[in-house]
């Protein structure tokens, strides 16, 4: 089963595709982790997007298509994927689908988790992490027990990404709606999106994507 979550920045895709990652034995491919790497380990692909990047230019379609052609053929990928971060245009959505009619597959879901802007602000806004073990904690829904001191380790390295704040946020919304948010037509014209409310708790998000996605 090979799976598409749309959704803006904050909006859950990463928390969910892990879950199903870990209860499935799906794979989640974040399209970004996957060009660090590829460029980290010296690959062919990641030198040429690497040849784009130091120019400040942004790595061309095909390239990625390209890159996902061989990550979805690797092994691990049996049991299906989980795509994050990858298409953000019209464009990138129709060269994917080729890619993909080429290999004799296809996406059986697209699932959007729609979101409120407003409380989406609040939700990320308030996100700090340990440095140690990785927990995720909120200032309003999930803060520590003790101040300052991480539940799970008793670690007290606790961090939060600078670009967490509202007015970066808002920037990212924007350039979602802009940019990313054309994409759902694409899909809704094709038959094959989904919308789960991804203001939900986290576990209710993840009870309602799997009823929608036939699993047990």
């Amino acid at each position: 089963m090979n799976i598409l979550l749309l959704g803006p920045p904050g909006a859950g895709k990463g928390t969910q595709a892990r879950l199903l990652e870990e209860r499935y034995g799906m794979v989640q491919i974040s399209t970004g982790d996957m060009l660090r790497a590829s460029i980290k380990n010296n690959e062919p692909l990641g030198r040429e997007a690497k040849s784009y990047m130091d120019k400040g230019l942004l790595v061309p379609d095909d390239l990625m298509i390209r890159m996902i052609a061989i990550r979805i053929g690797e092994p691990d990928c049996a049991k299906g994927f989980i795509l994050d971060g990858f298409p953000r245009t019209v464009a990138q959505a129709q060269a994917l689908d080729r890619m993909l009619s080429a290999k004799k597959t296809k996406l059986n879901y697209v699932v959007e988790l729609a979101v409120d802007d407003d409380r989406l602000v609040e939700r990320i806004s308030g996100r700090f992490t340990c440095g140690d073990c990785g927990e995720g904690y909120h200032d309003m829904f999930k803060p520590t027990k003790a101040p300052s001191v991480c539940d799970i380790c008793g670690g007290t390295n606790l961090t939060r990404r600078a670009d967490d704040n509202a007015e970066t946020i808002k920037t990212r919304l924007s350039a979602y709606h802009e940019q990313t948010a054309p994409i759902l037509p694409y899909y809704k014209a094709k038959g094959s999106l989904k919308i789960i409310d991804g203001m939900a708790p986290m576990d209710h998000v993840q009870t309602k994507l799997v009823q929608l996605l036939g699993l047990k």
